[in-house]
């Protein structure tokens, strides 16, 4: 027997043993496990490269560790909320949000998420106000500041956020920086080296270790900024002057990012901290001066995060417990629309309830695979009798979520597969009549630069674009 029939009698080998392992062993959903098993059959070798790169689970050992102090602290005001809830006790500002206190009781249970109800918060759909707005805050920071991309840029946005971090950290100002290795592989190294010596800490999460990277798949796609612990932005813009519109093929930069101020603040501290302890040798300690919150109004919210690190899906559960609750209305907008099953089941018996279901997309592709897999899914639910609107006024990367005009969600998660399952993401669920208000006239400005996909135009499709949205459904669950 010659070493080439040696070497292909392996490869056969490990390629049955890893199709194996991934239907019995690995806890994938089973469209996903699929996916995987018909890529080790048909291309055996590259298939195999392609599964260590991006098929692998991530390890079921703890990422995120908690200080006991603080996760003492954070654990008895769930179980309070969570005992008034179940013992009816549960006080809301607002009387006519009482309807929506099971959103917050599985947020409670399902993710830790303290609700709180005395934030102030203003909303940002244009790249140049949020960060002239972050820059100011920026700039009168007295203690410290948590600044956490996934895509953070070396050009002329980036130099800009850079030279404020600078200034604070020479003024004495505690700064840390965190980054994806992954999302921000373009950034320069000198300018790590120039926030460095001026005394920023820096950190990438899951950076390359070797040629390589095996946790390349799981990003952490979160954007987060605490300033003093008192001012928090959340929300889907990153750094970089594509997000303001500037030398971008998308033209103009559509995005929804939050301003908190309130108790909420300190959920969103909670996260960065976990995340930095994650990436740096250098841990931040539990430390009072990190949670001193200020009343910014009295609008409900809490910060719920997810990852392949949870065995829940918390976000996508919050998405499907929302559409669950909705009467009237659903509002979605978001850059890719690829949902799992159980969250295209949900948004059809609401069409089929009577519920009004309205979908934003953009109308250009920043991942051709990605899109295309969108207007299929988009078409699906066409047929269901949601309204499909596709955005014409440059990109849509705002990823929102409004019902009945009561209860709404604002964060980094689309809705796709990747956000759901392989991403780290963080969203503010909000529950005040005012701000859902605010978000709904956001959503009918954006109608206004909009074009609507009628049954009647999707049903003229082209065999190529047909093919096209069928093999990207396909390969959908590994996108």
């Amino acid at each position: 027997m010659g070493v080439y029939s040696i070497v292909i009698g392996l490869i056969f080998v490990i390629n049955i043993a890893l199709a194996i392992s991934i239907i019995f062993l690995e806890r994938k959903d089973p469209t996903s496990s699929w996916a995987w098993v018909m890529v080790l059959l048909f291309i055996p070798v590259l298939g195999f490269i392609l599964y260590l790169i991006f098929g692998r689970p991530i390890s079921n050992r703890r990422i995120f560790k908690w200080d006991q102090r603080s996760r003492m602290d954070v654990k008895t005001t769930v179980q309070k909320q969570i005992n008034a809830i179940e013992e009816d006790t549960f006080q809301l500002n607002h009387e006519e949000l009482k309807k929506h206190q099971d959103l917050v009781y599985l947020h409670l249970r399902n993710d830790d998420a303290i609700f709180t109800e005395n934030n102030g918060v203003d909303i940002y759909t244009d790249g140049h106000e949020k960060f002239e707005a972050l820059l100011e805050d920026i700039s009168r920071a007295k203690h410290h500041i948590h600044v956490q991309y996934y895509i953070m840029r070396s050009d002329g946005l980036g130099t800009r956020l850079a030279n404020a971090l600078i200034r604070k950290a020479k003024e004495g100002v505690c700064v840390r920086l965190l980054y994806d290795d992954m999302g921000s592989r373009s950034l320069k190294r000198s300018y790590i080296k120039k926030l460095k010596e001026a005394g920023v800490l820096v950190e990438a999460f899951f950076p390359s270790k070797f040629i390589i990277n095996f946790k390349i798949n799981y990003r952490n796609h979160r954007k987060l900024t605490i300033i003093d612990g008192e001012i928090g932005y959340i929300g889907g813009f990153n750094v970089g002057d594509e997000y303001l519109g500037m030398k971008s093929k998308f033209g103009y930069w559509r995005d929804t990012h939050l301003r908190v101020i309130g108790n909420a603040v300190q959920s969103m501290q909670t996260r960065f901290v976990l995340d930095w302890n994650q990436a740096s040798k250098m841990k931040i300690p539990y430390e009072e001066e990190h949670f001193q919150t200020i009343a910014g109004g009295n609008i409900g919210m809490q910060i719920v995060s997810s990852g392949p690190d949870s065995e829940y899906e918390q976000i996508k559960n919050g998405y499907i417990k929302m559409i669950m609750e909705a009467e009237e209305y659903i509002y979605i907008q978001t850059p890719y629309f690829i949902p799992d099953e159980s969250l295209r089941d949900a948004l059809r018996i609401a069409v089929l309830s009577g519920v009004d279901v309205k979908i934003m997309i953009p109308n250009k592709p920043d991942h051709p695979f990605v899109y295309w897999a969108t207007m299929y899914y988009c078409g699906d639910l066409l047929g269901a009798g949601a309204e499909i609107f596709i955005y014409q006024n440059g990109f849509l990367h705002a990823k929102t979520i409004v019902v009945d005009g009561r209860i709404a969600s604002v964060g980094t998660a689309n809705i796709d597969v990747r956000s759901f399952r392989l991403n780290f993401e963080v969203n503010a669920f909000l529950y005040d009549i005012d701000v859902v208000k605010r978000l709904i006239k956001e959503f009918d400005n954006d109608l206004v630069h909009s074009t609507q996909m009628t049954k009647k135009l999707y049903d003229k499709r082209s065999i190529g674009i047909r093919l096209k949205e069928s093999v990207s459904r396909l390969i959908s669950p590994v996108l």
